[in-house]
């Protein structure tokens, strides 16, 4: 009863101090301004605010660039190269930053921002910020019905690129000394001794269990799956890199991939007990032949969802709750002090989270993926079924 008092006093008061800022900032400005200029400055106050969609959005979505802070106008950028194909113009390719961020189109080309959006007044449903369009030569506008065929490499290729070569490095190096006989003779050192934990884990963990006796021919696949998402998830948690795991097109691969797998892995009884269903009556099996013809594509869709609603979710916290400090800092400096320590204690917590998430997410596709190569093979809905519920659960 006491903690829900003081809860409530606490709010009430941050009410009351944010709303007393914000009123004495209103007065202020009134005061000294006449209602022309008021206008205006509203205005100005408005198109250069802090935007927190725009940071976020700038944050989870693709880019040309690696973009890391803005010193006064001038932000802090690693460009990145540029690949365009237009039928009619063929092959182009420069750096990002002949763009200029967006306000100098180059070689007929023109990076979307929100203020040339609204300049050449775009559809935005059909034009994004990041979107390169071509620009017509006659009227300096944007062409919209010549199609770009953007090959670029993003930031998300090449953190991709990045994250693989680490990976391959890492793996060929324990290779290396296990080949030497170091960790065979003797215990593991270095490196060994941190990832071949892991390694056993996923083999006794989710190989054996629901794969069997085929627990080693998969196991290259799942360990493969594991770490490559895992070092992804890791490396989007550096400040200024990109949120590979939080892309889309990133997680469908790894979907499509997997139920390639579990096609190929697949047998005449997985498929008998599909559009077949022993010991069901027939006016049932007009019902639940269909569910379970459409369960074999959900299943790699919810692996692609899964990874990547969760990688996106906890970015945007983490943006969202930096973003309190400068929201709160347009109302009044004081304002934005004060909110600072919250937002930084609730951020550090937030992100020590993501480090566990990035652990989690790649074990559960992990699982997940074992788990349906499982039920393909083995084909027995009473015994494989049952178990990935457990699992699942």
């Amino acid at each position: 009863m006491v903690f829900r008092r003081f809860k409530s006093l606490l709010v009430a008061a941050f009410s009351v101090f944010s709303l007393a800022f914000s009123v004495q900032a209103i007065a202020q400005h009134d005061e000294h301004q006449a209602p022309g200029e008021k206008q205006e400055e509203a205005h100005e106050t408005k198109k250069k605010g802090f935007k927190a969609t725009e940071v976020i959005f700038g944050h989870v979505l693709n880019a040309h660039e690696f973009h890391f802070l803005n010193i006064g106008d001038h932000p802090v950028t690693i460009p990145l190269p540029v690949i365009l194909y237009t039928p009619g113009r063929g092959l182009t390719s420069f750096m990002s930053s002949k763009f200029e961020h967006g306000h100098k189109p180059y070689e007929g080309y023109a990076l979307l921002t929100e203020h040339n959006i609204a300049e050449w007044k775009l559809d935005p449903s059909s034009s994004f910020v990041g979107e390169i369009v071509a620009i017509n030569e006659a009227t300096g506008l944007p062409d919209m019905n010549a199609k770009v065929y953007d090959l670029s490499l993003t930031r998300n290729v090449v953190q991709m690129f990045i994250a693989l070569a680490l990976f391959v490095f890492i793996m060929l190096r324990i290779a290396k000394r296990y080949n030497s006989g170091v960790g065979v003779t003797s215990a593991p050192k270095g490196s060994q001794s941190l990832l071949e934990p892991v390694i056993t884990f996923v083999r006794d963990e989710v190989a054996k269990p629901n794969l069997g006796h085929k627990a080693d021919k998969y196991l290259p696949y799942l360990l493969t799956v594991f770490f490559f998402i895992l070092i992804n998830n890791i490396f989007g948690l550096i400040p200024g890199s990109a949120n590979v795991s939080g892309n889309i097109a990133f997680t469908a691969v790894l979907g499509i991939i997997s139920f390639i797998v579990i096609l190929f892995s697949s047998n005449s009884h997985y498929w008998g007990h599909i559009f077949n269903p022993p010991g069901v009556p027939f006016g049932v099996k007009l019902i639940l032949v269909p569910v379970e013809f459409l369960s074999v594509f959900i299943k790699p869709f919810a692996l692609i969802i899964r990874l990547f609603a969760n990688m996106v979710a906890g970015h945007i916290i983490i943006i969202c709750l930096i973003s309190l400090i400068f929201i709160f800092a347009e109302l009044h400096p004081a304002a934005g002090w004060g909110a600072s320590p919250l937002a930084v204690g609730f951020t550090i917590f937030i992100y020590f989270i993501e480090v566990l998430v990035a652990f989690l997410q790649a074990f559960i596709f992990t699982m997940l993926t074992a788990v349906f190569i499982g039920q393909a093979f083995e084909g027995g809905h009473d015994d494989v079924d049952g178990h990935a519920e457990q699992v699942i659960v």
